[in-house]
């Protein structure tokens, strides 16, 4: 590997770092913590992230040699054991972080503990929560500390090896919830020739206690190795690998915590991929040499081999780099002592008696890709790739591999994925070269799914490409095989729906005109028409099917929401033609169609011979529009007329003519068809019934009477009736049935004398025998008419009695009118001396002179003019003006005001003297013009009392309070008052 590029790299990090407590014999790291163990009994620790440092004595009260067999550190790096060994035996200690002290572990005194595996969920910085120790005499104890309680909560016994009792070197311990809230615990364990996995649900004493009754599983491989280690590696808090130091070679698989399957070989449940690298490997065709120590990445394993690291990666199994330290040349050295692992930091420790060096990783998967790449693992390869070049080398050897295994479509695919280092070209002559059709057409297809939408000008090129290779496909298929071509072959109907596919997806970005044209050459008529559907080009769909004769189909592309209704006006005519029924039942259910424009359809249709029985259905759709669409078009109603008059049966057109479609609508027609037109389409199609109902409808009676003469003398005699508001028309059109009927008897002159008696009876009287007289024969004798001319003389005599007795009651009230009118002028009524007047309270016989005569009026002596009504109430004459004025609407009391304006102005001119008696140059017409405008005056006024009348009626919708009155108004409205400046006085009770 590039030197320039090394992955891992070794810096001193401290020399001389027991600090004169001896060497160091181990060590542990977590979280940018550090521990050291010396030969002395010393504990050294340094923090990293906050830069701290001290040494903690675990051989105080200790007799002899002590030294620091194992140290431990909680991922965390808060919790720490350590045991000593010395000639006194074996004592394990914990120290907190926070401790100054370390606290004797005294339930585990005489045990040396080995192996510690921490619980990563749930440990914290003040408790340990539950952690298994596994000792040198193949026995494990669960343990938890809280730091608030500075000892240890309880220390309990969960295993021990009994059928091949060997110290337990290695030690992990996962997690995981499952659904009912529970735990399920992952332990694996190992010794210098086994790895123990164990696992369940619950505590971990039931854990191990169920291991009572059932087989422990375990993996022995060949070989012993003292230096046996086991190591996770954790990767978002959770372990995804594991790897064993063990005396044959490195055994590692993947962990998958959760899985529901067991092997037989020990790891039951949770490991995957299982392998074994040989230490022959690793040794180059020498010696194979075991490591001494392991640690572990995410890709590669680190191999403490004498005082190197081999750096192997774990997928490939191949030597990448070598690692060397720079080791002090003192006396009785032994080089390198061990590797450690800081999970949590990303980094690695490897240590001798007095130096610490640290390991740092720089971007270890860089290269991942190509390792897998070379193994074939593609999927690896690529979940590897860090830019696009390296996933076009990925590609590219999929697509040769694929190529050269004459796998040509999935080559495409492949290549369709390269954006870089293959141009599209060269890709195509590739395909092209070896006469690829389908290969060719796999990549263009996938090259358009990878091209950005920005790429429209390449899209629209590659599409049309690949829509030709499938029509060459088409055609190829039909000439190779009779069964493609009668539509049998799968493979044809296969490619066919294939090709569909890709015109309905592609529709937005092929050329219109490019594809059709394309699509015409090679006569698919069937895809150009399935194309044009897609791109709105209903047009030409609709002529398609037209001319296959499926009017059908053609009908349900024009009711597509899109389809402009133009269309319908267009092949209206053709698809009546090709099927009516269809194309009359889709008008009636297209909602935004104007019947008009479907006339020229309808004629078409119309012109055509129809059988008998046959329902004529532009009838059906006329009756439609004018019946449930209320159409009012008058073309609409008299195509219909038309349509009707054709037929034998003129019931229909009866019908239609009596009805009266615009009845109920304000200032609107009855019937919207046109009557002239009407009638010479009923005169050219000789139905006379019609014609006589038209004539009639626009007042033609008599020429209504005079074709229903030629018909039925019935339907004569109704038209004759009709004629209701004119009696004389409606006697001469009488008459001219009674002529009909007359000249029309051929039976005897007497018979025909009774038949037209009878006939006179029908009219009501409206005829006299007088009136038929001259439509007999001159020669006619008069004795046979002797009893109707009797008859009509008996009526005139009635008749001329009744006059009589009308003309005596008339003058009879001409008499008492006279009577009346006599009575009249005497007529007077009594005003009490004391009578007031209703309107100014004061007496009405008063003197005029106290409050002014009224102009114009004759005073009846000293006495101002007045009215008295027979009701009693009597009103001085200018009250009653004044009053009515204000109660009258402006119109009426301005012409009130007016007419006593010009009485005043002509009384001044032609006043009277205190005799009574004219001027001498007064003239009598003034007089007379005076007196009208008094009478006009006096009708205005005092045509009614004004409080028994009309008058005092309508005031009774009148406010009490005017709008004028608003100073009435705002003397009621209560003010507030200043309280301040009112004084309150106090009562005593």
């Amino acid at each position: 590997m590039d030197l320039g590029r090394q992955v891992f790299t070794v810096d001193l990090l401290e020399r001389y770092a027991a600090k004169g407590h001896g060497v160091i014999t181990c060590m542990a790291a977590g979280n940018d913590v550090i521990v050291l163990g010396t030969s002395k009994g010393w504990i050294i620790r340094h923090d990293f992230g906050i830069g701290d440092s001290y040494d903690i004595d675990l051989s105080v009260g200790r007799t002899g040699d002590q030294s620091i067999h194992r140290v431990f550190v909680d991922p965390g790096g808060s919790h720490c054991i350590a045991t000593v060994v010395g000639s006194g035996g074996a004592e394990t200690f914990y120290i907190h972080a926070k401790w100054s002290k370390p606290r004797v572990l005294t339930k585990l005194k005489g045990l040396v503990v080995n192996a510690v595996a921490w619980n990563r969920q749930q440990i914290t910085e003040a408790s340990t929560k539950e952690i298994i120790l596994g000792t040198e005499n193949g026995q494990l104890h669960e343990m938890a500390v809280d730091e608030k309680d500075k000892r240890e909560k309880y220390v309990k016994f969960l295993f021990e090896l009994t059928e091949l009792p060997e110290a337990f070197m290695g030690l992990q311990m996962e997690t995981a919830s499952i659904s009912n809230g529970g735990t399920r615990y992952y332990v694996m364990a190992v010794t210098p020739r086994r790895l123990y996995s164990f696992t369940g649900i619950g505590s971990l004493e039931t854990v191990f206690s169920s291991y009572l009754e059932r087989v422990v599983h375990f993996m022995e491989l060949p070989g012993e190795n003292p230096n046996s280690e086991l190591h996770f590696f954790i990767k978002q808090r959770r372990a995804v690998h594991f790897a064993w130091l063990s005396g044959a070679g490195i055994y590692h698989g993947g962990l998958n915590f959760g899985a529901s399957h067991s092997s037989q070989d020990g790891d039951e449940n949770f490991v995957e991929n299982k392998a074994l690298l040989d230490y022959s490997k690793l040794s180059e065709g020498a010696e194979a040499i075991k490591p001494s120590s392991l640690a572990i990445s995410e890709f590669h394993f680190l191999l403490l081999i004498g005082n190197k690291v081999k750096v192997v990666n774990r997928i490939s199994e191949q030597i990448i780099e070598e690692l060397h330290f720079d080791l002090t040349s003192e006396p009785g050295s032994k080089g390198i002592l061990g590797l450690s692992s800081d999970a949590s930091a990303g980094v690695f420790y490897a240590y001798d008696q007095n130096s610490i060096f640290q390991v740092s990783v720089n971007d270890e998967g860089r290269d991942m890709w190509k390792v897998y790449l070379d193994m074939k693992e593609y999927a690896a390869a690529l979940a590897n790739c860090r830019d696009a070049l390296q996933r076009d080398q990925v590609y590219l050897a999929q697509a040769e591999a694929a190529f050269s295994a004459k796998d040509f479509v999935r080559a495409a695919s492949f290549y369709a994925k390269i954006n870089y280092i293959l141009s599209f070209e060269e890709i195509t002559l590739k395909f092209i070269s070896v006469n690829e059709q389908d290969a060719l057409r796999t990549f263009l297809l996938r090259k358009i799914d990878n091209l950005s939408k920005d790429d429209k000008l390449q899209i629209t090129m590659i599409s049309t490409w690949a829509a030709e290779l499938y029509l060459d496909k088409i055609n190829r298929l039909l000439l190779e095989d009779d069964a493609a071509s009668s539509d049998r072959s799968s493979e044809y109907q296969a490619i066919i729906r294939e090709f569909r596919a890709f015109l309905s997806d592609s529709k937005d970005v092929l050329d219109e005109a490019t594809t059709m044209k394309l699509l015409e050459s090679y006569g698919r008529v069937d895809e150009l028409v399935y194309f044009a559907s897609l791109k709105g080009q209903y047009e030409i769909v609709i002529h398609h099917y037209i001319q296959q004769g499926e009017a059908k189909k053609a009908l349900e592309v024009l009711r597509k929401p899109g389809v402009s209704v133009d269309l319908q006006y267009k092949f209206a005519p053709e698809l009546i033609m090709l099927d009516a029924y269809e194309t009359v039942e889709s008008w009636m259910t297209t909602g935004n169609l104007n019947p008009r424009k479907l006339i020229p359809a309808m004629m078409r249709y119309s012109s055509e011979p129809h059988a008998k029985n046959e329902t004529h259905e532009v009838i059906k759709y006329l009756e439609y529009c004018v019946r449930d669409l209320n159409n009012e078009d008058p073309g609409i109603h008299n195509l219909l007329l038309s349509l009707y008059a054709k037929q034998e049966d003129d019931s229909a057109l009866l019908r239609f003519l009596q009805t009266k479609f615009g009845k109920g609508r304000e200032n609107g027609p009855e019937f919207f068809y046109d009557p002239k037109y009407a009638l010479r389409v009923c005169l050219k199609e000789k139905q006379m019934r019609a014609c006589v109902h038209i004539y009639s409808m626009i007042s033609m009676h008599e020429e209504a009477v005079a074709l229903a003469l030629q018909v039925d003398v019935e339907l004569a005699k109704a038209e004759a009736d009709k004629a209701e508001d004119d009696e004389e028309l409606r006697k001469r059109l009488w008459l001219m049935v009674a002529k009909h009927v007359i000249e029309q008897e051929k039976g005897t002159k007497r018979e025909n004398i009774r038949k037209a008696i009878a006939f006179l009876k029908e009219t009501d009287g409206l005829l006299k025998i007088e009136d038929i007289l001259p439509f007999f024969p001159d020669f006619a004798l008069i004795d046979d008419f002797r009893e109707a001319i009797s008859s009509s003389l008996e009526d005139y005599n009635k008749q001329i009695e009744l006059l009589k007795q009308e003309m005596n009651d008339a003058t009879r009230g001409a008499d008492s009118i006279r009577n009346d009118i006599s009575a009249l002028a005497q007529r007077y009524a009594v005003v009490e001396r004391d009578e007031e007047c209703g309107v100014c309270r004061r007496k009405i016989l008063n003197v005029g002179g106290e409050f002014g005569m009224t102009r114009g009026y004759t005073s009846v002596g000293p006495m101002a003019p007045f009215y008295v009504f027979p009701c009693s109430h009597a009103f001085h004459a200018h009250c009653l003006i004044a009053h009515v004025t204000r109660c009258a609407d402006r119109d009426q009391a301005e012409y009130i005001l007016d007419l006593q304006k010009q009485i005043m102005l002509l009384g001044g001119e032609n006043r009277k003297n205190s005799s009574g008696s004219l001027h001498e140059e007064e003239p009598v017409a003034n007089l007379t013009t005076v007196e009208k405008l008094r009478s006009q005056l006096d009708d205005a006024i005092a045509s009614e009392c004004p409080f028994c009348g009309e008058l005092m009626i309508r005031e009774i919708s009148l406010p009490f309070i005017l709008p004028n009155e608003e100073q009435e108004v705002n003397s009621w409205q209560i003010k507030p008052q200043n309280l301040a400046n009112q004084r309150s006085l106090s009562l005593s009770v």
